[in-house]
């Protein structure tokens, strides 16, 4: 069997900086790298309502945002498949037998799932009131449902951001222990991780560790280059290089952190004219000259400001362009996601029936239902 992607996001609002360097811009290059069989991309609405059971049309509304964001970033339907979560039944009925393989102490102990609880308010406050009522059970399930989208459609690979490495880990020990109980049934799967140490968890333009909806402190993919720039001039720098003589840091500055995850060599020749002021003026020719400058004192935060917003709409412009093109035909978004869903609904039933053989719950399958009848009548025979 060939290499398998399975990757995907929630949708509950449109894709930032974050997700592109984490992992959206990676499955473009892995989709056009020839290197897979197969690449499953999705829309996990069904995991979006976990924490939105009561604001199903917000989840609604962003499934088109999210397929507009994967489309101008370059995912083709002709090489992936794009599809709906909730339209895979067959995800729940895996996620169902699953459970069994999962204490609720392992949940407990994932880190990952801590940190969700706590970002949404799910989790008690110092003083024991429940901020949110408590956890929602599919919430707290999370894991479990992601192994289940993996397993389906025998994935070998999952690119994602460093944060989702509690939850790969956790699906490859449900496979681990499924394979161990019923035979070998299902694949464990192998993270991918950004190759550039920047993109591995991209902060927040507030400089908080990361970038978040919730937050408020990202820059979209389809933001307006004015939007970028307002976003870009207000972001946190390091407090204490007040002027512009002043020494900076370089390390947990966030306008370095973007530009290690987005310039590329080309950009120092192509935005020279950033770095020229009325007082000052450099010649950069990489990133590593910025940064000893900035260090040395001497390098205003507007003026790498202004570098950093020229280099990220030259990545946004392309993406802007053709997502404006794919809003005015909506219908074959529709129907690229209505056509993937059917193509992962028939790979997941496969899985689901190897499942289903393998724990021996596939009563009437061609054959089987006669031999357990044969079995059965002999043990009451005698």
């Amino acid at each position: 069997m060939g290499k398998i992607i399975l990757t995907g996001d929630r949708p509950t609002g449109r894709l930032h900086l974050g997700h592109y360097v984490g992992s959206l811009r990676r499955r473009v290059e892995l989709q056009d790298s020839g290197l897979f069989e197969k690449i499953f991309i999705m829309i996990a609405d069904a995991q979006a309502l976990t924490d939105n059971a009561d604001n199903p049309e917000k989840v609604r509304q962003n499934i088109i945002e999210v397929a507009l964001d994967y489309m101008a970033a370059g995912l083709d339907p002709a090489k992936s498949v794009l599809f709906i979560q909730s339209q895979v039944s067959e995800l729940t009925e895996l996620t169902f037998f699953y459970q069994n393989l999962v204490t609720v102490q392992r949940l407990q102990r994932n880190p990952t799932v801590k940190q969700e609880i706590q970002l949404r308010g799910f989790s008690e406050s110092a003083d024991g009131a429940d901020n949110k009522a408590g956890t929602p059970v599919g919430f707290f399930c999370y894991p479990i449902s992601q192994a289940a989208d993996i397993t389906a459609f025998q994935a070998t690979t999952v690119p994602v951001g460093e944060d989702q490495e509690p939850m790969l880990e956790q699906t490859r020990e449900i496979v681990r222990k499924f394979n161990a109980v019923y035979g070998p049934t299902l694949v464990e799967p192998e993270i991918l991780l950004p190759e550039n140490s920047a993109c591995l968890r991209l902060p927040g333009t507030d400089g908080k560790a990361k970038m978040s909806k919730s937050l408020g402190n990202c820059i979209y993919l389809s933001d307006p280059a004015d939007v970028v720039w307002e976003k870009v001039r207000g972001m946190y720098t390091d407090p204490g290089h007040l002027q512009v003589s002043d020494p900076g840091k370089v390390e947990g500055n966030p306008v370095f952190t973007y530009l290690d995850a987005f310039s590329r060599p080309e950009h120092f020749e192509r935005f020279a004219d950033c770095f020229h002021g009325k007082k000052v003026s450099f010649d950069f020719r990489n990133l590593d000259e910025v940064k000893a400058q900035y260090r040395a004192g001497g390098l205003g935060d507007m003026m790498v400001k202004s570098f950093l917003n020229a280099v990220l709409n030259d990545v946004l412009e392309p993406m802007r362009v053709r997502r404006k093109a794919l809003e005015q035909d909506l219908p074959y978004v529709y129907e690229v996601l209505r056509k993937g869903s059917e193509v992962a609904r028939a790979a997941a039933a496969e899985t689901l029936a190897a499942v289903k053989r393998s724990m021996k719950i596939n009563y009437f399958d061609p054959g089987v239902l006669d031999e357990l009848i044969a079995q059965q009548r002999e043990k009451y025979r005698q």
